[in-house]
């Protein structure tokens, strides 16, 4: 499996991935979130091949690092 990558401005590559929460009042939520290494501590976690639908990479300028965000 190939998890979608993205090279940050400073030659770094980071790695999508998602995770199923259960938030306060049991509610479900999807999250994701981008790491230097695939795979995640608690095994939860799985990296996934592309971007989730309507949803585009940003990356903050200050330290390069990537996220998600809604297209509008």
């Amino acid at each position: 499996m190939a998890a979608y990558q993205f090279v940050n401005s400073k030659g770094v590559t980071y790695y999508l991935h998602k995770k199923d929460v259960v938030l306060r009042g049991d509610r479900a939520q999807t999250i994701y979130f981008f790491s230097k290494q695939i795979g995640g501590k608690s095994g939860k976690e799985q990296a996934i091949e592309q971007l989730p639908e309507g949803r585009t990479v940003t990356e903050n300028p200050r330290n390069g690092f990537p996220t998600l965000k809604k297209v509008a």
